[in-house]
């Protein structure tokens, strides 16, 4: 009875309360309960179902990620350790770590994280106070996962070392609008940048746009590369 019950105020709310937020310039899948607040257990609980959906596909192109090791050794030096956030699989980070030859672990918030190598199960949200101010590079083609995407990429830039560069992952498939309950943030690569400078409040912006060597049928794929500022 209680299932019926909330399969039916699901039903109801996605009609009567939009699930999607429309800015102008990016859009977000909003996790209300009944009170409007934000609810971070159903926000979970759809990642981990969709991770648990697609644990049998990779998104990342190994080309690509050899293609952004080679960058960072020429415009970070020699790394010493590396995040990937929202992994699934693990393969972004055996790809980095084979090509840079340095410490590399993955995030992934389901519970099947530590099924796979180098990967810990953790919300890509929050930091480990280890992590602040340690990091040569931060990656990842998840951005799109995030449920407040301020509040995302101000803690992987906490991560980062003064030289430090963060690397996301955008594909033109995940545009303005194409918001899901399993891919909450969209927007264009366009604007990309714009916000990311609105957000930091000048703190860090991205200073390069990278092409993909190699792109996914019908998807353009670029890399925002974001640095501190004033750069060192």
């Amino acid at each position: 009875m209680k299932n019926k019950f909330l399969k039916l105020w699901y039903t109801y709310r996605e009609k009567v309360i939009p699930s999607i937020h429309h800015t102008g310039t990016y859009t977000l899948y909003l996790y209300h309960d009944r009170e409007g607040r934000f609810d971070y257990e159903r926000y979970k609980k759809l990642q981990i179902s969709g991770n648990q959906k697609k644990l049998h596909m990779v998104w990342a192109l190994e080309e690509n990620v050899r293609y952004l090791a080679e960058w960072i050794r020429k415009n970070v030096g020699s790394p010493r350790f590396g995040l990937c956030h929202g992994t699934r699989r693990g393969v972004e980070q055996s790809w980095f770590r084979d090509a840079l030859n340095c410490d590399v672990i993955g995030t992934e918030i389901s519970d099947t994280a530590t099924n796979f190598p180098h990967t810990i199960r953790w919300d890509f949200h929050e930091i480990k106070e280890e992590w602040r101010s340690a990091c040569d590079f931060v990656y990842s083609n998840a951005f799109d996962h995030t449920y407040d995407p301020k509040k995302c990429i101000t803690a992987w830039m906490a991560c980062l070392k003064p030289q430090g560069v963060c690397i996301i992952e955008h594909s033109s498939s995940r545009g303005y609008g194409a918001t899901t309950a399993i891919d909450p943030f969209g927007v264009n690569a366009e604007l990309l940048p714009w916000l990311i400078l609105k957000w930091s409040e000048g703190r860090f912006a991205v200073t390069t746009v990278l092409d993909a060597p190699q792109h996914r049928p019908g998807r353009h794929i670029s890399f925002f590369i974001i640095r501190h500022t004033p750069l060192p």
